[in-house]
Parts: C-alpha cells; sequence; structure tokens
C-alpha cells in the first residue's frame, strides 16, 4: 500500500514484531529511544502502608517483609502510587524499553516501531510512533495483529482502516473481533479478502451480513508468497497487483474525504 502510494509516511506499529522494514528496506536517517517512567522507592522514607501496592491494577508493587518490590515489567507508567504515596517515598526513573527508527525508502518515509525483547508493554512507543501526524499527509499505519490494547492505541487517529482477513473460519472469528473494534472507535472500515479462492464465501457472507465494504479480493497466489519470503513487494513487481493497491488507496482517499465532509457538516 505504501509503494503504491509513493508519497506516503509508512508507521510499523507491530513494535513486537516490526517486518516492514524487511521489505521498504529503508535507510535508517535518526533513532529515538523510548522510555517510561517506573518508581523509585526511597527506604527511608517508606512506611510500608500499602497505600501504593493496593492501587496498583497491574500488580507492579508488592510488599515482602514490609519492603517494597518494585516489578518494573509490569508497571504501565501511570504514575498513581506516586501521586499517593503520603510519605513521598517514591519518585520517578525513566527506564528505555525500545526506540523508534527513521527512514527513507525511495520517495517514502518510514516510521518503525520496536520493543527491546523481554517487555511486556509496547504502548508508549505507539503513541511515540503517533506524534507529529499531519492531517494534510497520507499515512499507512501498520497495526499489530488482533484486537489488543496496541490495536486500539494504533487506530486511534486513523482516517480509515483496512481490515485484512482470510476465507476461513479462523479468519472470520478474528475479523469479528476487529469490526467490533472499529466500530466502538467510530472509524470508517472496509475489509480486503487475502488468499480469496473462488467458491470459499465465508469472508463474503459476512461482510454482507454486517454491511462491510470489500474494498479488494486479493486471489490465493504461490509467487506472492515466494515474494514475501523473499522480502519482495508484490506491487513493485507486478502491475497487476500494483492497480490493485492503487484503487484501494483511492478508495479510502475518497473515503476518508467524505467522512470529513460529513464531519464539517454535522
Amino acid at each position: 500500500m505504501a509503494f503504491a502510494a509513493q508519497n506516503a509516511t509508512y508507521i510499523d506499529c507491530d513494535v513486537e514484531e516490526p517486518n516492514g522494514r524487511l521489505f521498504l528496506k529503508p535507510e535508517i536517517t535518526a533513532e529515538e529511544k523510548v522510555e517510561v517512567m517506573i518508581p523509585k522507592a526511597d527506604f527511608e522514607k517508606c512506611n510500608a502502608c500499602r497505600i501504593c501496592v493496593d492501587f496498583c491494577q497491574y500488580n507492579a508493587l508488592a510488599l515482602a517483609n514490609n519492603r517494597l518490590l518494585v516489578f518494573k515489567e509490569l508497571c504501565h507508567d501511570c504514575g498513581g502510587c506516586i501521586l499517593l504515596c503520603p510519605e513521598k517515598a517514591l519518585t520517578e526513573q525513566g527506564r528505555v524499553i525500545g526506540k523508534v527508527e527513521y527512514g527513507i525508502s525511495g520517495r517514502i518515509k518510514t516510521k518503525t516501531g520496536i520493543l527491546n525483547t523481554g517487555e511486556a508493554v509496547g504502548i508508549p512507543i505507539i503513541k511515540k510512533l503517533s506524534e507529529n501526524i499531519q492531517e494534510d499527509n497520507t499515512y499507512i499505519i501498520d497495526s499489530p495483529p488482533g484486537s489488543s490494547c496496541a490495536v486500539m492505541e494504533s487506530i486511534k487517529n486513523c482516517g480509515c482502516c483496512i481490515l485484512v482477513t482470510e476465507p476461513t473460519l479462523f479468519g472470520i472469528h478474528n475479523l469479528a473481533m476487529v469490526h467490533e473494534l472499529v466500530k466502538l472507535f467510530d472509524k470508517p472500515h472496509g475489509v480486503i479478502i487475502n488468499k480469496y479462492i473462488e467458491g470459499e464465501t465465508v469472508a463474503d457472507d459476512y461482510c454482507s451480513q454486517n454491511r462491510i465494504p470489500v474494498l479488494a479480493r486479493i486471489p490465493y497466489d504461490d509467487n506472492i508468497g515466494s515474494m514475501n519470503s523473499q522480502g519482495r513487494i508484490a506491487a513493485a513487481e507486478d502491475d497487476k497487483y500494483l492497480a490493485v493497491f492503487k484503487e484501494i488507496l483511492q478508495r479510502v482517499q475518497e473515503e476518508v474525504q467524505h467522512e470529513a465532509v460529513a464531519h464539517i457538516e454535522r
């Protein structure tokens, strides 16, 4: 999609396993570390009152032998424990959880979020990736799979969501979950049916029943699988697929413009 758009910014929000860079192969121009703030205890001030422990919904704090323990990997950087501590025994300290890489691939700008191995929460990196998004530019945001909090953070600023599914029961189960999510966020959306096989109608049936526009049906093609395994872009090597993605992009842009006008009229 980013290759078809050309003058666009590709943002890879799948921070646990970012693979867009394997295809676009950008030249990295800058790198920025991403930190979260975690609590640090002053044991001379801490009186083991448990207020912070009872407050933390993520079990990042615990008391053992009247000594406060901080499980830094579980901390969600909300700062509530520091605000509530009556003895002012907690302060903040930074901890690097990953980074954002900025790059160029031809006429495409890239932003890639990379979560450090072993980290549990990548949302702060996705928030960093979402900074400085301008309405008059085209952004292709590659969301993580599923319907987790990371997906919610990824689509918050989207003008339109493209849901990719396959014509299988497993694919439709995942599509149904993500469909509920985009409805909750009131986002315009459409579906691409990948690995489409003539006669397999389960995906089309779901879209028809739920009035979801099908933006494209990409046939099952061994050549695409071969290109993917080698980090090659189908739209760059086959004009047939370039035309498909250009048409999808045009439909999405028209939908976004329509929604913008409707919002102004409301």
